[in-house]
């Protein structure tokens, strides 16, 4: 797949993107002040900002953002809900070309976003665009499938109908992680859950660059299987959907 390719990925998954998304947990914020010094002074660069669900997060603490995105579904999503914020910019731009300015921001992070990015490239442009001591911060929402049932059966879904998806999860990107952050970093896990009926659950699923659309032959399938989990695991309409929220950061 191509990189242009990549940022088209969600174009038709951006309504349920928005909708269905997890948030992260305040522990996130909370360890970059307590570790880092972040302050609402600083000026943040959310790099495939997608529909705004981390940057929102800034914004709420008050945080000037830069909101980078090249999908333009997915920016025009962002766009609807945070445009009432006054620290808010919406760029078109992408992680290894931000079209920001020299030494613009405090921060540069990325919310469930890097493993697309390159991840060379992105360490110049980061340090193009960084002042002097600036951070970058890392956040995902990775699925707790080995310490749950309901987890596990739902990455079995996943792997079974899932298109594409062994290339495109972030775990597969590790090695990423040390381009990037060739001086070292850290790294922080917190726990995250949320419980879901089935649509949540169901259009969460769809949110997923490598789950199959409605034109698939494979869709109802998917949705079936998708069901007889929910069914099992269900308790008063809800499943607990576990995550492991990991954060990486550090200084380039």
């Amino acid at each position: 797949m191509t990189d242009t390719d990549s940022t088209r990925r969600f174009t038709d998954r951006a309504e349920n993107y928005a909708r269905y998304r997890p948030g992260y947990p305040a522990a996130v914020l909370e360890c970059l002040r307590d570790e880092c010094g972040l302050s609402a002074a600083d000026v943040v660069a959310d790099v495939g900002s997608g529909t705004g669900i981390l940057t929102d997060m800034l914004l709420a603490n008050g945080n000037f953002v830069y909101a980078v995105e090249p999908n333009e579904a997915m920016r025009q999503a962002a766009e609807a809900v945070l445009a009432h914020y006054p620290g808010f910019v919406s760029v078109d731009g992408r992680a290894e070309a931000t079209t920001l300015a020299d030494n613009s921001a405090d921060w540069v992070v990325a919310g469930q976003a890097f493993h697309w990015f390159d991840a060379a490239a992105a360490r110049q442009e980061f340090g193009r665009i960084l002042r002097p001591d600036g951070y970058v911060a890392l956040v995902w929402n990775a699925r707790a499938y080995e310490s749950d049932a309901l987890m596990a059966e739902y990455e079995r879904v996943l792997g079974e109908f899932g298109i594409g998806y062994t290339t495109v999860t972030h775990r597969t990107h590790a090695g990423d992680l040390a381009t990037l952050f060739a001086n070292g970093h850290e790294f922080r896990s917190f726990a995250h859950q949320r419980p879901l009926d089935f649509a949540a659950l169901w259009g969460g699923f769809l949110s997923l660059s490598y789950a199959p659309q409605p034109t698939d032959p494979h869709y109802e399938a998917m949705r079936a299987a998708l069901a007889a989990v929910f069914e099992r695991y269900q308790t008063d309409g809800h499943v607990t959907f576990v995550y492991e929220t990991h954060l990486y950061f550090g200084r380039l």
